[in-house]
């Protein structure tokens, strides 16, 4: 036997089915997955269960690679296909028949199922025993055959889980399960343990859904003399109903959410916190994250999904992001969404007001709003709002102001002085002539302070859009 598990050097793995896009859930569950290995220098592999071929399709194994990669999940060496190895598979299922841990099953799916049904008028374990357990090979028909395990058939087995503890099962509730059935394709229990084993997994963290399952793979690996990696099955997340979370609370693929404009680094933060604690840290950077993140933190009670939470969260990451790397992720966002790629200008304009963009805040449709300025071509189109500001006498005081922007110093303090001076001059104050400025410079209601809007367009574009205003 080799080393325990927890004495290598860590390799955990995510599992998904390619028969859908990458669920939250999923999503999470590769995050812990990936922080466990990288925060301790460890591998994060990648495996693809497309053993069901009706229903695996190569479109949405390119979906979850890109859900990966849009949560900023990278993974080590190629993702591994189940359905390639299933040779592999089979190979373990008749090793073990070879050493007598197994036997042939002639059993047919209607001798099974009529055993069934007569245990449930009875009242009895539906729990299929199968006759051909002990016979000898001279029993046995020329028929096709599964091959089955032989499970314990006394005492108890006890599987330790890093969240959920040590569970116990009476080894009576284990059937001797198919491991190879009769058209000679494996079982998913075999081959997910078989391809666990081979990539060297030491702890297998996933939802759990799979924990029973772990007393039906546990058999396969004692059977085989191979190390059982260390368990952690997460808690599924639930909706703020306390129900399993589906579409009718709202987006559940992870690609939703990047449609929805919700930046990578505040999803992270996020999905790693829900189910997961730091003591009473809710914003955390990656860094800290990967240094934080162990199987203790993580509780055995499903977590409610919090949109309020979510969006507050992701608006902090916002606010401290690299204003080049925010503007990149918001151009993903953009191509994601099918909208039109930003022109020269528009980038440019974006990234030189990106400092007074990320204030507040917490999606990108939201920041773009807040870009609105930038982003408009003059002459600049007024909505309902903002055109209300623009009375009569507010549009004399903008042409008033106009002429004296032309040799002011262009700086906030300058501006701020030279735009209260007019607005006293006409008895006004300088929080009642932002609006009319504001309806000029955006042509909206909300934006970014008025002064902001004039440094980032600059003198000329200010005054030309001030003139367009007053006229």
């Amino acid at each position: 036997m080799s080393a325990p598990m927890s004495d290598q050097p860590v390799v955990t793995r995510f599992a998904p089915s390619p028969t859908g896009a990458l669920h939250i859930g999923g999503a999470r569950t590769a995050l812990f997955n990936w922080l466990f290995a990288r925060g301790r220098g460890g591998k994060f592999l990648l495996r693809i269960e497309d053993t069901d071929r009706a229903r695996s399709l190569p479109e949405n194994t390119e979906k979850i690679l890109d859900g990966l990669r849009w949560l900023g999940i990278d993974w080590d060496g190629e993702p591994t296909s189940q359905f390639e190895r299933i040779d592999r598979h089979a190979e373990v299922a008749r090793q073990l028949l070879a050493e007598g841990k197994a036997y042939k099953c002639f059993s047919t799916p209607e001798e099974i199922e009529a055993f069934r049904e007569a245990a449930r008028a009875e009242g009895k374990s539906t729990l299929f025993r199968s006759p051909w357990r002990d016979a000898t090979p001279d029993h046995h028909p020329d028929a096709p055959y599964a091959i089955r395990i032989k499970a314990p058939q006394e005492g108890t087995t006890t599987v330790h889980d890093e969240v959920q503890g040590d569970v116990t099962l009476s080894n009576d509730q284990l059937d001797d399960m198919v491991m190879l059935r009769s058209d000679g394709t494996p079982v998913y229990m075999l081959a997910v343990v078989v391809d666990d084993h081979d990539m060297g997994v030491t702890h297998v963290i996933r939802g759990d859904d799979h924990l029973t399952n772990a007393f039906r793979q546990k058999m396969i690996y004692d059977a085989m003399g191979w190390d059982f990696p260390v368990m952690a099955h997460v808690p599924l997340i639930f909706g703020p109903d306390g129900k399993k979370l589906s579409k009718r609370h709202g987006a559940t693929a992870a690609a939703e959410y990047q449609a929805l404009g919700y930046p990578a680094a505040g999803m992270r933060n996020y999905l790693t916190r829900l189910g997961w604690s730091h003591g009473d840290a809710e914003f955390f950077t990656d860094a800290e994250a990967r240094a934080w993140f162990n199987l203790g933190g993580i509780g055995k009670s499903p977590a409610r999904f919090d949109f309020k939470k979510l969006e507050n969260l992701c608006g902090q990451h916002i606010a401290i992001a690299d204003d080049a790397a925010l503007l990149h992720e918001l151009e993903a966002f953009l191509a994601a969404t099918g909208a039109n790629p930003l022109s020269a200008a528009q980038h440019d304009g974006i990234l030189k007001a990106m400092y007074c963009l990320k204030e507040r805040a917490k999606t990108f449709p939201e920041l773009i709003e807040k870009a609105h300025f930038v982003l408009a071509e003059r002459p600049i189109s007024v909505d309902d709002r903002a055109a209300a500001q623009l009375d009569s006498v507010s549009r004399g005081i903008l042409k008033e102001l106009t002429p004296q922007l032309q040799n002011a110093s262009w700086d906030r303090t300058a501006l701020e002085e030279l735009v209260a001076a007019v607005a006293e001059a006409n008895g006004t104050k300088l929080g009642k002539l932002a609006g009319p400025l504001r309806a000029a410079l955006a042509g909206r209601s909300v934006s970014p302070s008025v002064f902001d809007m004039m440094l980032v367009l600059g003198r000329d574009e200010t005054i030309a859009r001030l003139t367009d205003a007053a006229a």
